[in-house]
This record gives structure tokens, sequence and C-alpha cells, in this order.
């Protein structure tokens, strides 16, 4: 099993299939896994292996996962962005499309502030946002179900070090994404697709008005995983947004290598 390591970080990750690179975050909050793929509505390693070179990783520390790093309090949303740029440079690949899902949606919006000129187009399928009806809620999901885990296998951190990272994450700037501002979905270029949802993790409204601010944002059908028919035309439209918005020499370098 493949290992990036740089420092202390030791982030366990996972690929598939050639072509361009499509990064996959995958969902489950803090609890980010490769394997938690199997859960999702589809798996994008299984779905666009035959067409692109599908990396995922292991969030850092996630329970039930393989990659560890130290608890970044004062910078949780950028440590994880640097794990997702660092794997990226350790693979030597500059350009990349990514798809997220769930905690996806904030780390996207913070890799295209990060690196905008290496992102070449988006899909936030089922983003996190915040509710504000709900205004702690991933706070406490993760204080009871990241925390607890973590600190029993890790004992150089502590529950008051979770308190504080997770503070720090989700109750320092408790609107819209987490991790930019409205002006900055405003201003940003990027090809963007969403695929809203609508349970308390994933608010419908926040989803939707990333779609109206962002200038080149396009939206899937909604719902679109109430049923076992409506998956595979989400999965198409994701297959033909992100062909679309592929660099042309890879497009070609892809067609010469198919013949």
């Amino acid at each position: 099993m493949p290992f990036y390591e740089k420092g202390d970080v030791r982030i366990h990750y996972e690929e598939a299939g050639s072509g361009f690179p499509l990064l996959v975050i995958p969902g489950g909050g803090l609890n980010s896994t490769v394997a938690g793929l199997a859960n999702h509505p589809f798996n994008p390693f299984d779905e666009f292996k035959r067409e692109y070179r599908v990396i995922g990783a292991d969030l850092r520390n996630a329970n039930g996962g393989q990659s560890s790093g130290p608890l970044a309090i004062d910078r949780p949303w950028d440590a994880y962005t640097d794990d997702h740029l660092g794997l990226m440079d350790h693979l030597g690949i500059r350009e990349f499309m990514v798809l997220g899902f769930c905690i996806g949606g904030p780390f996207i919006w913070n890799l295209l502030r990060r690196a905008p000129g290496r992102i070449v187009a988006a899909v936030l399928a089922q983003p996190s946002g915040f509710r504000p009806e709900i205004p702690d809620l991933f706070y406490q999901n993760n204080i009871k179900g990241w925390g607890p885990a973590l600190c029993e296998r890790r004992p150089d951190i502590t529950m008051e070090m979770v308190g504080a990272f997770l503070s720090k994450m989700y109750r320092a700037n408790p609107d819209f994404v987490f991790t930019v501002t409205r002006d900055f979905v405003r201003a940003c270029q990027t090809p963007i697709l969403v695929l809203p949802d609508d349970v308390p993790a994933h608010p419908y409204a926040v989803a939707m008005e990333s779609v109206h601010l962002a200038p080149n944002a396009q939206v899937s059908l909604y719902p679109w995983k109430a049923s076992a028919e409506q998956i595979p035309l989400a999965v198409r439209h994701i297959r033909t947004f992100l062909k679309a918005n592929q660099p042309a020499v890879a497009v070609h370098q892809a067609a010469a290598a198919a013949q």
C-alpha cells in the first residue's frame, strides 16, 4: 500500500487507471477514507478509472484509515489541504481535476483558494455547509464520532486538543462553506459541478447558493440519489462535465494512447 510521507505526516493513498489526474476526496467527515467510498452513492474509482488516473487518500487521523499526522489546531482546514497538494506534488502532478463528497466540498473550495492554477475543474457531490438552524452540528458530530477514538489510539492527543481543533475548524468561521467567502465563490472562474443533497450536514440551500454565485457552475438533477435509476444519470453528467473541461493536450494524449 503506497504512502506519501512529509515530516511527521504519513498519508495512505490509492490510485487506479491512467489519463488526466482526478483527485477524489471521500465523504465521511473527519473519518474520510478511501475504503469508505464503498458506501457512497457511487465509487469514482469504479466509474472513472478507465478514463482518468483516479487518486484518493485517507484523511489525516481518520478513524479506520491509515493516514496520520499532527493535530494542526491553529490551521485545521489548511493542514488537510497541505496533505492533498503534497500528495499531488509527490506524484509529480501539477494540474488535476477533483471530485469530493461531503467534507470534500469545503476542501475543494480551499484547494481553489490555495492553488487556483492547478485545479482544472471540480465536482462537489452532496457538499457540506453551514446550516444556521443547527449551528454546532459538525463540532458535536466530531467531538463524539471522531475525537474519542482518535485519543484512544493516539496518547499524544487529548480531548482538550480535539475540542480546540474542532472549534477552530467549525466555530471560528461558522458560515456558508467554512473555508471561503461568498465573494471568493463569486469571483471563482473554475468550472464547477454541484450535486446537491438536503440532509442536516449537506444543506441544499448552501449548495444552490454556491451554484448561483460561481460564474462557471452547473448543477445536477435533484434529487439525484433517491433511486437506483437516478444515480447513473448523475454519473453521466459528471462524466460529460469532466470530459468537457479536460485540457485539450490531455484529450489528445488519451486519444493517441488508445490508437
